[in-house]
């Protein structure tokens, strides 16, 4: 800004009040095109060291019969600066999208939570837990002969197909561990468990699977939970036992389960378990189609799957299960998921429900 009192001579009353017009001209145009506060603008142009207030002092210099006319003047030439800075001060707050009122309380950020499938897993372990069962982690990428081989299922064994196994290009150095896959069920680790040679065993293993599946209750990836007991004299209902205490602390006991006789390569004798559908409550909907939904396979441990992980059969038994953890907390109460590829789609106004 240029100064515009630049001697300490006394000032006549003609020069003071041309000097104060010049200076109303300069201040108003400078207020409206400035970037800076009004805060910053009122001291630079009314402020004690500006030179407006430079010129108000000098009127100590001037004779008694001239101060009523300059103070006439440096009144409005205040005035009007003010009235200025007054503009632009609601000029800023109407127009000024970074402008905010300090006072107003802030919005607390979203706070997240942990997903669906992690929840279901924590309860899980907790509950069989309390049945001395130890949680466990095995290969998600293994060898053939874990996931089928050691289970009773040898190479060109009709059983595989049942699976639509993920094959990993590439082949091992020996006959045993030739092949490697995307495990297609938990089950991997029955035989890495034995192998440690710590009995009795009860572990449950949890882990990621995958199969060339997708529909309203199949995803390719998803997660399952194998559960292993081998013990001298376990019996079936043993295993019953624990089913039904699963079920009961994770679906409710207002819900129905079911043991029906199946088939599976690695267990002898061998069940599948159903649930009552927690969404048609047993009347048949688009995922359960008649009321049950097949939650997954148990059975007592077939005798060749022992002596792969080199446990004597005369002397130990046992039963294994295994159920996937989405389509289980599908049937939990009150959830009311009737597609399981909701778990996966990662629309927030969904995953925040839970």
């Amino acid at each position: 800004m240029k100064k515009l009192v630049k001697t300490e001579e006394p000032l006549a009353k003609d020069q003071i009040i041309r000097l104060l017009l010049t200076l109303q001209e300069d201040a108003v145009s400078c207020i409206q095109k400035s970037t800076d506060t009004t805060d910053i603008l009122r001291l630079t142009w009314l402020g004690k060291n500006s030179e407006f207030m430079k010129l108000a002092s000098s009127m100590r210099t001037v004779a008694l019969e001239e101060k009523q006319q300059i103070g006439a003047v440096l009144n409005g030439v205040k005035q009007t600066i003010e009235l200025a800075l007054s503009n632009k001060q609601q000029t800023t707050k109407t127009s000024n999208n970074d402008w905010f009122d300090t006072t107003v309380p802030g919005e607390q950020p979203p706070e997240g939570h942990l997903h669906i499938v992690t929840q279901a897993i924590s309860e899980i372990t907790s509950i069989f837990n309390r049945l001395g069962f130890t949680r466990v982690r095995h290969n998600e990428v293994d060898w053939d002969w874990y996931a089928f081989t050691s289970l009773n299922m040898p190479t060109n064994h009709p059983a595989r197909d049942e699976w639509e196994t993920f094959f990993i290009e590439g082949q091992g150095k020996n006959e045993k561990f030739n092949k490697m896959v995307l495990t297609p069920h938990t089950s991997n680790g029955q035989v890495r468990e034995m192998e440690k040679k710590i009995l009795p065993i009860r572990m449950i293993n949890i882990a990621k699977c995958y199969r060339r599946q997708i529909d309203v209750s199949h995803t390719p990836m998803f997660h399952q939970f194998e559960g292993l007991y081998v013990d001298k004299n376990v019996s079936i209902a043993h295993l019953k036992g624990v089913l039904d205490f699963f079920a009961k602390h994770f679906f409710g006991a207002d819900r129905t389960t079911r043991i029906r006789p199946f088939h599976f390569q690695f267990t002898e004798p061998s069940f599948e378990i159903d649930i009552s559908c927690g969404i048609c409550h047993g009347k048949g909907c688009k995922l359960c189609k008649e009321g049950w939904l097949e939650l997954g396979g148990a059975g007592m441990v077939h005798p060749n799957v022992l002596k792969s992980g080199n446990i004597d059969t005369t002397l130990y038994n046992g039963f294994a299960f295994g159920w996937g953890v989405e389509r289980a907390y599908m049937m939990k109460a009150n959830t009311n998921i009737d597609d399981i590829r909701l778990l996966y789609s990662n629309d927030v106004r969904f995953l925040t429900q839970f």
